[in-house]
């Protein structure tokens, strides 16, 4: 039997009070899991930082090029 291998991986962070309780906060604010929200934070720092492309929303449309 073949084993479907994760894409996702696991880790263990250390976070101090106060930031945790202010991203859980930001969390609420946009209906994401705390989870779901460092997710995010981390992906937007790795997509300003030129580390990871850019990706398309759905439905998106890239703006005409100035000729």
């Amino acid at each position: 039997m073949s084993e479907k291998k994760s894409t996702t991986k696991n880790f263990i962070l250390r976070i101090d009070a106060e930031m945790m309780d202010a991203i859980e906060a930001w969390a609420a604010d946009e209906f994401r899991s705390t989870n779901g929200q460092l997710q995010w934070i981390i992906a937007e720092a790795l997509r300003k930082s030129g580390r990871i492309k850019k990706t398309k929303k759905k439905g998106s449309v890239d703006p005409p090029s100035p000729e």
